[in-house]
């Protein structure tokens, strides 16, 4: 038997490190594990040493300080005490946040759905997006600059799920243009002009592991300033198992961003998770807890060009974030019934032939058959590779922007709703789910393009996502951020005002903070919720009560989520 775990290492001599999800006294001792290793500076040589007495065997280096080993798991808890040892942590299974759906040959539009192209005069031209993901295989797409698989025996770095193909034609799709005489849609990515790294770290299911994900973000910085690589795009989860602060995954998107990369994560697709009566409030994956990154949930477009009748998915996860509270997602963007590049023959090409999308639509909304060149996705999957395509136009209109820059533009520029709450119905179950619009699960609003674009101010400061904190006095929750952090620095960066007035409510605290939900909030004091689930019967606070350890739901299993209407 060998199960999959991480090892970081402390600052903290002589004590456990083992992270909380691993003290199980039912871990047969018989196993093997699969741990990532960071040792204390000038200590990794030692350390290795006695690991390799122990039985551990190296199977990757991750950097000078943190390598992937497979040990015993009856020497796990001694390892942990060992002095060049800093944490230990799982080596967490990750999957793609997509799931299938029936095809919608009513929506027919171009994937630039925010704003139809004659909008927008850039292309991406110079950036460099690298998509962490399934792989890529070249069809229709932009220049790919670069090639590597993270995925352990196989060195492919072509697309065996078809995940990584869709999401990057959602980024660079690039067709010439329809056949003449004809009138056809054609799909054609937000930022064709981009150069794509492919760093595959998914297998031919979908899945993966963090191990293999902090090795690809890794390489991203490494080839940051050879290919311009402004943004690392990554449709891909799992469960929050601790705070982001001794997370080795969230560790690592930190360190891209500080490395000036912009990182966009997909929420995650447990709106609909109430295994902990929370609503499905508290299911963002992992690493969209990470306050640098860009956490996006996900939204219908009803199969219409207007933005009118738009409305929240409600299998888009929701904050706030396990143990920490953070406040996510950031923003939204489409996400259901997507059309993009198909790989013909993938996984998911072969287990869900229905999604397959004729290459042309005819005007009255018939469809001509003709092989079915592209493929159907609905999640939040598809929604992260939407913002890191406008994300690579703003940085192309002004390549000074940093990353914290970007991401307060895109949130500040972002449509701010005015619906309290919606109704979604599974096409599948006849199941009726209400959405509400609060900043846990709409963030600062809707992807807005144009209103990117348009935007000319230059914020000052970190866009580290804040905190809901609550205080036990007043019974009331705030959005807290650092004195350095761009929210609340200015009246025009204001809390009330990057997230909209109709999404934080309450009055604004002496110190600066919104109020979230207090005695004047619409919801009133913790009467539903996420304020039950910040601080009501059963609250979260400090807890994982959502996903139960190692109970991981890939994308086979989220097929009856389907798209919705």
């Amino acid at each position: 038997m060998r199960l999959s775990i991480i090892l970081l290492f402390t600052t903290c001599f002589g004590q456990s490190k083992l992270a909380q999800d691993l003290k199980d006294p039912f871990l047969p001792r018989t196993a093997t594990v699969d741990v990532i290793v960071q040792f204390h500076a000038g200590q990794s040589e030692e350390s290795h040493q006695r690991l390799s007495q122990k039985g551990a065997l190296i199977l990757r280096r991750l950097t000078a300080s943190m390598s992937v080993y497979r040990i015993p798991a009856a020497e796990l808890e001694s390892l942990s005490f060992d002095p060049g040892v800093e944490s230990v942590s799982q080596d967490h299974a990750v999957y793609s946040d997509s799931f299938s759906g029936p095809p919608d040959y009513g929506w027919m539009r171009a994937l630039n759905i925010v704003a139809p192209q004659p909008a927008v005069s850039f292309d991406g031209t110079g950036i460099g997006v690298a998509v962490v993901d399934s792989g890529i295989t070249a069809s229709e797409l932009g220049r790919i600059v670069y090639n590597e698989s993270f995925v352990p025996g196989d060195p492919s770095t072509g697309d065996r799920y078809g995940h990584g193909t869709h999401a990057a034609g959602i980024i660079a799709g690039r067709l010439t243009g329809p056949p003449p005489g004809i009138a056809f849609y054609w799909v054609r990515g937000v930022a064709p002009g981009v150069n794509l790294v492919n760093l595959r770290v998914l297998d031919q299911n979908g899945a993966g592991t963090d191990s293999a994900v902090i090795a690809a973000i890794q390489r991203a910085i490494a080839l940051r300033s050879q290919y311009n690589i402004r943004i690392i795009d990554r449709s891909l989860g799992r469960p929050v198992y601790g705070s982001y602060v001794s997370d080795p995954l969230c560790q690592a998107v930190q360190q891209a961003w500080r490395a000036g990369i912009v990182v966009v994560v997909a929420a995650g697709n447990d709106g609909r998770n109430n295994s902990a009566a929370t609503s499905g409030y508290a299911t963002i994956s992992a690493p969209g807890n990470t306050p640098a990154a860009i956490t996006v949930g996900a939204m219908n477009t009803v199969g219409t060009v207007s933005r009118a009748d738009d409305k929240l998915i409600s299998y888009s996860s929701k904050g706030p974030s396990l143990i920490d509270h953070i406040a996510k997602p950031d923003l939204v963007a489409p996400a259901n019934r997507i059309i993009s590049l198909r790989d013909s023959g993938s996984t998911l090409d072969n287990l869900h032939p229905e999604n397959r999308v004729a290459m042309a639509f005819c005007t009255d909304g018939n469809t001509q058959a003709n092989g079915g060149a592209y493929y159907q996705l609905s999640g939040t999957s598809m929604a992260a590779p939407m913002v890191s395509a406008v994300a690579a136009l703003l940085l192309q209109k002004n390549p000074q922007l940093n990353a914290d820059q970007v991401k307060a533009v895109l949130m500040k520029t972002a449509s701010k709703f005015l619906t309290i709450t919606t109704v979604s119905v599974d096409p599948l179950s006849g199941i009726a789910y209400t959405s509400q619009y609060d900043v846990f699960s709409v963030g600062a609003g809707y992807l807005d393009i144009n209103g990117a674009l348009a935007s000319d101010e230059i914020p000052a400061g970190m866009a580290d996502s804040p905190a809901a904190t609550f205080d036990e006095v007043n019974r009331k929750v705030y959005l807290a951020s650092g004195g350095s952090v761009v929210w609340g620095s200015t009246a025009s960066w204001a809390t009330s005002v990057v997230w909209g007035s109709s999404v934080v409510w309450g009055s604004i605290a002496e110190w600066g903070d919104s109020v979230v939900w207090g005695s004047s909030a619409v919801w009133g004091d913790a009467s539903m919720a996420a304020g039950g689930v910040l601080y009501g019967a059963g609250a979260i606070r400090g807890k994982s009560l959502v996903w139960g350890s190692g109970n991981v739901q890939p994308d086979a299993l989220q097929v009856a989520l389907n798209s919705e209407n």
